[in-house]
């Protein structure tokens, strides 16, 4: 995973929300010797640009509205991010755990540890989604699951069928049919709901 963020380092698109003062300007620097394409701006926007692949993000407890209104547009975003504190006071500290920041620079910002920190958050952004996305798989897979459950149990006790021809049924419609034994159950269950409304049951 690091081997690959190190390849694509060329091609990350760092997005800079830091005063354009001089360690604003030697943050971009520095991202830029390192090979990424930056794109720096202030004041702090209502939201990230989606293009961005890394937001680094100066975190100021005096601008903590701004920040979280960025934050709350940031969301689940493609973009990793970076915070970069001054202070290590309470306040700021919980400001930067609320940003979910995967890495964090102290100033006064250095050149050493800066590549170190991109492909750090990077890496475990690339890791989350990683993660993510097999739980969406397995969480789609139990819902699928669920859902034939509840058409063979709508079989069973409509048709008085035992639980294997139930799960047969469904399955030989679903061949016919050219579609998923899910989509047939969900098919199952909303006729089921249809009649059950249309003729309830004394």
């Amino acid at each position: 995973m690091t081997g690959s963020v190190l390849r694509d380092l060329r091609d990350l698109r760092v997005q800079v929300v830091h005063p354009p003062d001089e360690e604003g300007k030697s943050l971009v620097e520095h991202l830029k010797r390192i090979g990424c394409m930056v794109d720096a701006g202030w004041p702090i926007p209502d939201s990230p640009s989606p293009q961005a692949d890394i937001l680094v993000l100066a975190i100021n407890f005096d601008a903590r509205e701004e920040i979280r209104k960025l934050l709350r547009a940031h969301g689940d975003l493609r973009a990793a991010l970076i915070a970069i504190v001054d202070y290590e006071n309470p306040s700021t500290l919980q400001l930067v755990l609320e940003s979910g920041a995967l890495a964090v620079i102290e100033k006064p910002i250095r050149p050493f540890g800066l590549l170190t920190n991109v492909i750090l958050a990077r890496s475990l952004w690339l890791e989350r989604r990683k993660t993510d996305r097999k739980l969406q798989k397995l969480e789609a897979k139990v819902s699928g699951m669920q859902k034939i459950q509840r058409a063979k149990a709508i079989l069973m006790q409509s048709q008085q069928m035992s639980e294997d021809e139930a799960h047969s049924t469904i399955r030989k419609q679903a061949m016919s049919k050219r579609t998923s034994m899910e989509d047939m159950a969900i098919a199952i269950i909303n006729a089921n709901e249809l009649l059950t409304t249309k003729f309830p049951r004394s």
